[in-house]
């Protein structure tokens, strides 16, 4: 054995291992100031994944990486809401630079979870929607959630209720109904995304939300909405007339 260090996986982002040359020294500091004092759109978004790539790799040119991270995924919230495995997929990207995004994912999850727990969800109806957005939008498969308010229109709970189509198989209006009464809400909000990422709702989505709000009725609880999540925006069927 000579002590020698063994490559890393992080390595192979590095043009240049042990050393950082002057001009890659210069860019990361006119990069930084335009990230501390250009504004939300100083940036492009190859750029951002670059900026953060720099934790990972502290040496290394990053800005291959990440143009090769928006190029595989399509774009940046695609990256940060990728699988640590499907990040690593992607040369140059190993394992500490995929829980640096994935890092970065949770934390801008639970910042915009946030704005939503401390206000009433229909008056800060813009904030849920960042919230769904962030965190449904560019998921690969259809996920159903159902968001419990209590009589003040606050988050009582944040309910998974699980993946796959919306049916009566997937999510049963009594189950929704019976999950009401246990936490104590007085109402609901149902939510699901589209992964094709169009959110025009089908007939199974209508049916279903139909169902639900008549079996609330029943028990004095109230369903606010349906929303349906895509990446190319959203549907509300309070706003389209179908509750």
């Amino acid at each position: 054995m000579t002590g020698k260090r063994l490559p890393q996986p992080e390595d192979s982002i590095s043009a240049t291992p042990g050393a950082r040359s002057h001009r890659g020294e210069g860019h990361r500091s006119r990069l930084r100031q335009r990230l501390l004092h250009g504004g939300a759109e100083a940036l492009a978004d190859y750029e951002v994944l670059e900026y953060l790539l720099f934790a990972a790799n502290p040496r290394g040119d990053t800005k291959p990486v990440a143009k090769a991270l928006i190029e595989r995924f399509g774009s940046l919230p695609a990256v940060l809401n990728a699988e640590p495995a499907g990040l690593q997929t992607v040369k140059g990207v190993g394992e500490t630079a995929a829980a640096t995004l994935k890092a970065v994912a949770i934390a801008t999850r639970r910042s915009a979870r946030g704005q939503v727990q401390q206000r009433p969800v229909l008056s800060s109806w813009q904030a849920l929607l960042d919230y769904l957005t962030i965190d449904m939008a560019h998921l690969t498969v259809e996920r159903v959630r159902v968001l419990y308010l209590d009589t003040r229109n606050h988050l009582i709970l944040d309910h998974h209720v699980g993946d796959g189509s919306i049916d009566e198989a997937a999510i049963h209006p009594r189950e929704v109904v019976k999950k009401a009464l246990e936490v104590g809400a007085t109402a609901l909000i149902l939510v699901h995304n589209h992964p094709s990422g169009n959110p025009e709702p089908s007939r199974a989505d209508i049916q279903i939300t139909t169902c639900i709000a008549d079996a609330g009725k029943l028990l004095g609880i109230t369903v606010h909405d349906h929303v349906i999540i895509g990446r190319s925006g959203h549907v509300s069927f309070r706003a389209k007339g179908l509750i």
